[in-house]
């Protein structure tokens, strides 16, 4: 089982949930910056930590981009207003970003992720997606050698 991990938490409550498996998993072509669409409970959650991207991807439905198993807590605090964990949330992109993206996955072997979730100065919770195309197999261990072969040189250059 994979795990998003929390990379940073500072006093003023920034956090940042980042999907290693993205990385791993896909050759990310190009990024964007999106906006979610969220009720309270969920913020509130984010802002705690209790949220997971390691499954999510995004789809069209309609002319809208909506990011699909992203996983956010119940609120603790929250009664009868707490929302689904698993439900699709909207991404908010410019009419131009959405309609290259959607160019983009129409072609073969693309698709988005999300690679990582945080909340910017002003409080609002960003997520950045990917396109990405898939890698095969031994691509995979290809990335496995490199990161081995990047670790091993690190502890070299500290002795």
């Amino acid at each position: 089982m994979y795990f998003c991990t929390v990379m940073e938490k500072k006093s003023n409550n920034n956090i940042t949930i980042k999907n290693k498996r993205a990385s791993f998993e896909y050759y990310l072509v190009e990024t964007f910056t999106a906006g979610l669409v969220l009720t309270g409970t969920e913020i509130k959650s984010i802002r705690g930590g209790k949220a997971s991207i390691t499954d999510a991807y995004c789809s069209f439905k309609e002319q809208e981009l909506f990011v699909i198993g992203m996983h956010i807590a119940e609120y603790a605090q929250g009664t009868y207003n707490n929302h689904d964990p698993k439900r699709d949330r909207k991404l908010l992109l410019t009419e131009r970003e959405l309609r290259k993206l959607k160019n983009k996955v129409q072609e073969k072997g693309f698709t988005i992720v999300p690679t990582v979730l945080y909340i910017n100065d002003k409080g609002l919770a960003k997520l950045d997606i990917a396109l990405a195309r898939g890698k095969h197999f031994y691509d995979k261990r290809e990335t496995l050698k490199d990161k081995d072969s990047k670790r091993e040189l690190e502890r070299m250059k500290r002795y």
